[in-house]
């Protein structure tokens, strides 16, 4: 039986029920429940401890119930890169939700509104990076009880998106603030290239550099009349960083619930232990033993992205046993110590979790080797 109160019934296989963890059908996304609890309070409780707000990233893993979880622990909303995402959230209850990436087509700009009148004030904000764009959102929100509210979105010199200069961002600003339907909130100014820098002191350089130009502008604004009442951004890599309270008022580190083998690196380098502990695995089975130097694994590219390397070995084997792409379904394990057994299960944890958990419909979350709950991964493949 299902011993979580918020656990939702999905259309995946319950042969793990019964017996447990070693009973799942594979390939599986496991959830460590102490673990992912214990990454949620740690970052509240560092975020409080800083003075910052906590808005958390759901592109991390599209799950209502881990952000139920984070916002009971004080996060103070969530961030959702897709309007998809956001509107799985707003649908349930998910307070101040913001959108980090422009709505532009005249489709998606139909659904924002209609997602603001959900939502109601203080309920979803948008960000906007062109002109062109807030002007389209002011004139659909004609039949809008209230105000949208939007955040300018500056490109933090990654420019992924975000206006490229402080004089776009002012020039932007002052658009928004005098527009009648629209409601200025802050800046915008996530970098996301700067997450992922291994060596903690070029980190820490960018980050500052970063946050300069950011409380520049802010400082440029307000000598302009602008307010900027939000400043968000930063992200797990740089969260400890951009907690100065010298820029940000709020961070949006995501992948800190779960940590995968790229951020473990970079937030453990220079030997010291990582604050968050891996809390997201990808449990197989060894499915052919025939060859003299490997076994294969039912896991291979549905089952873990590929941009960030490959999976490492947590628990079944050797862990210095290495893993290699073997095809769409299945993973070479160049085993080192004993050889697995056919049958034996091998988890890994993830190279990057925010893609892998987009590749699965469920989490089976456990506690220890007992399986207690099954949690889907509701905004999977929501744009």
């Amino acid at each position: 039986m299902l011993t979580d109160t918020h656990s939702t019934q999905v259309n995946t296989p319950l042969i793990g029920l019964a017996g447990g963890r070693q009973s799942l059908d594979t390939p599986a996304l496991l959830l460590d429940l102490g673990a992912l609890a214990r990454n949620i309070e740690r970052m509240a409780a560092f975020a409080k401890a800083r003075g910052v707000g906590l808005r958390p990233h759901v592109k991390t893993h599209k799950s209502v119930e881990i952000a139920r979880r984070q916002v009971a622990a004080g996060a103070i909303g969530v961030s959702c890169v897709t309007l998809g995402e956001a509107e799985v959230m707003v649908k349930a209850g998910i307070p101040d939700v913001l959108i980090t990436s422009p709505a532009v087509t005249p489709s998606k700009i139909a659904r924002v509104v209609k997602l603001a009148r959900l939502a109601g004030p203080g309920g979803m904000m948008v960000v906007v990076d062109d002109p062109r764009n807030a002007a389209d959102l002011a004139a659909a929100t004609l039949g809008l009880p209230h105000p949208l509210e939007v955040l300018v979105d500056y490109g933090a010199g990654y420019n992924r998106t975000g206006a490229a200069s402080e004089v776009q961002v002012l020039e932007l600003a002052r658009q928004i603030a005098a527009e009648p339907r629209l409601k200025l909130r802050g800046l915008q100014a996530y970098a996301g290239n700067l997450q992922h820098i291994t060596d903690r002191e070029r980190r820490s350089a960018a980050a500052a550099g970063l946050r300069e130009t950011v409380a520049r502008i802010v400082a440029d604004a307000r000598r302009s009349g602008i307010h900027f009442e939000i400043v968000t951004g930063a992200g797990t890599g740089t969260h400890d960083l951009d907690s100065q309270r010298d820029a940000f008022t709020e961070l949006q580190a995501g992948s800190y619930v779960f940590m995968d083998a790229e951020y473990t690196q970079v937030l453990g380098g220079a030997g010291q232990p990582s604050p968050f502990e891996v809390s997201l695995f990808v449990q197989t089975a060894v499915v052919s033993t025939n060859a003299a130097d490997w076994v294969t694994v039912d896991g291979g590219t549905k089952c873990f992205a590929t941009d960030s390397g490959v999976p490492l070995v947590a628990r079944g084997a050797d862990p210095a046993s290495r893993y290699a792409f073997f095809g769409d379904e299945h993973g070479k394990l160049l085993f080192a110590g004993a050889r697995p057994a056919l049958g034996d299960r091998v988890e890994f944890v993830t190279p990057h979790c925010d893609p892998t958990v987009n590749l699965h419909d469920a989490y089976h979350v456990v506690d220890g080797d007992t399986l207690v709950a099954i949690w889907p991964v509701d905004a999977r493949g929501r744009h």
